[in-house]
């Protein structure tokens, strides 16, 4: 073992190195589902800038130092609070917002955001499974994002949350694909300790569909 070690220094230094960058710099996300439909897609891998919020001690969630602070728009790679997983949504409310929403129409601060239509599309939810999905720009008057609709308004339950205020390091996480994902009205307000960085661009992707063919029109395209 010794004898490896010392034959092979530079190369494990190497992915020592290469393990805390990962771990405290930048980081890479497979996309596994389709819970940020259209934004995201299945087989997507997406850059993450982890020095975007938080410098952590690596491999943990120890914050040594505030770097930034996360934005409403932002697309946020975290820990779920209920299970430790690792989830990717958008960040629609920040400390001190009031926010709710009402027959999927959200609300901060008071505000209703603003729904524009793109138009219909049909969307494989399951294996035997194909609804219509409604496609709209979301905008709050400065930023807008494309989201989508898989039932009318009034549908479920979780098309409405009464009126709450985030307490200070928390955020709302909600995905694009509103109607097909488990977001903050499953899991709560996302504390600040579990935010892992900001998602800035798709580097490569793959149709899971068609035997991992690479989409070459989505590689290094930015985000929204």
């Amino acid at each position: 073992m010794q004898a490896f070690i010392r034959n092979n220094r530079g190369f494990l230094i190497f992915l020592m190195l290469f393990g805390l960058f990962r771990t405290a710099v930048a980081d890479w996300n497979p996309i596994p589902s389709g819970s940020m439909r259209p934004t995201l897609l299945e087989g997507d891998v997406v850059l993450v800038n982890r020095l975007a919020f938080n410098l952590k001690f690596p491999l943990t969630n120890v914050v040594l130092a505030h770097t930034g602070d996360p934005k409403r728009g932002d697309i946020v790679t975290f820990f779920s609070p209920k299970d430790d997983k690792r989830l990717i949504k958008r960040l629609v409310a920040v400390p001190g917002d009031t926010v709710e929403m009402r027959d999927k129409i959200l609300i901060v601060n008071g505000k209703p955001e603003t729904y524009a239509p793109i138009g219909i599309v049909s969307e494989q939810v399951k294996p035997n499974l194909t609804l219509n999905a409604l496609r709209l720009d979301e905008s709050d008057g400065q930023a807008k994002h494309v989201i989508q609709w898989l039932r009318p308004q009034q549908g479920d339950a979780r098309d409405s949350f009464a009126p709450m205020v985030i307490p200070a390091d928390h955020y709302l996480m909600l995905g694009d694909n509103r109607d097909n994902s488990a977001d903050s009205r499953y899991f709560g307000m996302v504390p600040r300790e579990l935010l892992i960085g900001r998602a800035v661009g798709v580097i490569a992707s793959a149709d899971i569909t068609q035997n991992w063919q690479p989409r070459f029109e989505r590689f290094a395209s930015s985000l929204n």
